[in-house]
């Protein structure tokens, strides 16, 4: 890590090349290859490789599985398959062109991603207002942040990768528009300072963070613990709360993204009130793409008293 403790440090050390990351870097230059293959010829080969991530990813699509039933209870277990058999597909569509992010430039990036919706942005930067942008785990998260980048100044936070190597490379793409990445563990506080710096930032609120200061709202065809924190963020930082749909479009191989009206103030007075706007949010963005979230993750791990844990 960097010398400043907030920051993942995105310097190549020599220490990358020790024999323990060997295999990690034939997969990073199996991605590289990948990305500059034209999409064209890159999405049938992603495919084919989603039929094997179906066979060999039992544990996750367990996961994927008991999340779609409780959301969406009105499903058969076709339709639940289905989706699953898709959300594999763009998985591993997005994957593999991901490598682009580093090594493609400004115009491949703005050719690659369509936007609409910059108005709301727009609007926002001519206020002198910086921007929270509402964006739960969804696959192409990174094309959506590095083409916003493009924008506007921006800075991110995320968790840390056990392989040192994925830690770099990951955040080199991620910094490569100037944006810095913060570790999860800076906290709250570090994004103000950015607000207040008139850095914007996304904001994943669909991250179960266990029963402390969260709040169970609807969510979906179900209820979710929610941390109701953008409201006072967005206050005290003076920004716009707003959120953002992104799909991967396999007619035109573009990705579509779209800023959506920032949330008003009004609606996330109180915990429960923030907590239930955070939640429509998410699902505005999820209903978009459906096949596009990461249902794998265990975004209903907390349940209310009473409830089985879903994923035993």
């Amino acid at each position: 890590m960097s010398t400043h403790a907030n920051y993942f440090d995105r310097r190549f050390s020599l220490n990358l090349l020790h024999p323990k990351f060997w295999l990690s870097w034939v997969g990073i230059g199996i991605l590289v290859l990948f990305s500059l293959l034209p999409a064209c010829i890159r999405d049938p080969i992603a495919r084919v490789l989603a039929k094997l991530v179906m066979k060999i990813a039992k544990k996750p699509i367990r996961v994927a599985r008991a999340n779609l039933t409780l959301c969406f209870p009105e499903y058969s277990a076709q339709k639940i398959d289905d989706l699953i058999t898709r959300n594999v597909e763009n998985f591993a569509m997005i994957l593999l062109g991901q490598a682009e992010l580093l090594l493609r430039g400004e115009a491949h990036l703005r050719k690659r991603v369509k936007v609409t919706g910059l108005e709301h942005v727009h609007q926002a930067r001519a206020h002198k207002q910086p921007i929270i942008f509402v964006m739960p785990h969804v696959w192409g998260i990174d094309y959506a942040g590095l083409r916003l980048n493009i924008e506007l100044p921006m800075v991110t936070m995320a968790k840390a990768h056990r392989n040192d190597l994925f830690n770099w490379f990951n955040n080199r793409m991620r910094s490569t528009h100037g944006g810095g990445v913060y570790m999860r563990e800076a906290g709250i506080r570090a994004l103000l300072s950015e607000l207040k710096q008139d850095n914007s930032f996304f904001y994943l609120p669909d991250e179960d963070l266990g029963p402390d200061k969260s709040v169970f709202a609807p969510f979906l065809g179900t209820t979710k613990a929610t941390l109701p924190v953008v409201g006072r963020l967005a206050k005290a930082g003076n920004a716009q709360v707003m959120p953002i749909q992104i799909g991967y479009n396999q007619k035109t191989r573009q990705f579509d993204l779209t800023v959506l009206p920032a949330i008003k103030p009004s609606t996330m007075q109180g915990k429960e009130n923030e907590a239930l706007a955070l939640n429509k949010a998410v699902e505005q963005v999820i209903l978009a793409y459906p096949e596009q979230y990461m249902w794998f993750l265990r975004v209903l791990k907390t349940r209310p008293e009473g409830e089985p844990d879903i994923y035993s």
